[in-house]
C-alpha cells in the first residue's frame, strides 16, 4: 500500500479545501449549493470535531492527494450519517484509493453505531458515480435532510451490515 489514511490535522485545512475546491472546478461543479461555496470547506478539521464523526486524510508519498469522512448532519434521521466531503487529487483516482477510503469511512460509520450511510453528489462527479453504485448505495428520490448543498442532484443510501 503506497498511501496512508489518518485523521485530519487542523494543519491539513487549507490544503485539503483547494482539493475540494479543484476537484469541484475540474469537473464543472463549482457551482452555488455544492462544497465549493460552502464556507466551512476551510475549516474541516472545526467542522469534524462533533461526537461519532470524523474526516480522514489521504497521503501518498507524503502528499496529501485527498481525504472523506463522516458527519452527523443536522436532519438526518436516527441512525443515518452522511458520508462527506470525499475528493481525491487524478494522481490518487484509478488506484483502488477511493475504494479503499469508502471502506474505511463505512467501517468508521459502523463503529459509530450508524446503520446507514448517506451522501449527496453532483451530476458532473461522474468518476465517483460508480463507484458509490458497486459499493451498494441506492438512489434516492429526494433528500433525507438539508445539507445546504442543493446543487446536489443525487442522492444515495446505502445500509451498514455488520
Amino acid at each position: 500500500m503506497d498511501f496512508q489514511i489518518r485523521p485530519i490535522r487542523f494543519s491539513d485545512n487549507k490544503e485539503i479545501a483547494e482539493i475540494i475546491r479543484a476537484t469541484l472546478m475540474e469537473f464543472g461543479a463549482a457551482k452555488e449549493g455544492t462544497m465549493y461555496y460552502d464556507p466551512s470547506v476551510f475549516t474541516t478539521f472545526e467542522h469534524f470535531q462533533k461526537e461519532k464523526c470524523a474526516y480522514f486524510i489521504v497521503e501518498k508519498n507524503e502528499k496529501i492527494v485527498g481525504g472523506g469522512g463522516v458527519f452527523k448532519t443536522e436532519g438526518l434521521p436516527e441512525g443515518i450519517v452522511e458520508l462527506a466531503r470525499m475528493y481525491l487529487l487524478p494522481e490518487a483516482r484509478g488506484k483502488g484509493i477511493g475504494k479503499f477510503l469508502l471502506q474505511y469511512c463505512e467501517n468508521t460509520a459502523r463503529d459509530f453505531g450508524y446503520q446507514k450511510i448517506y451522501l449527496e453528489t453532483t451530476d458532473e462527479l461522474q468518476l465517483a458515480i460508480p463507484l458509490y453504485e458497486k459499493s451498494g448505495y441506492q438512489y434516492l428520490d429526494a433528500p433525507l435532510c438539508n445539507t445546504g448543498h442543493f446543487g446536489c442532484g443525487i442522492r444515495m443510501l446505502k445500509q451498514l451490515i455488520r
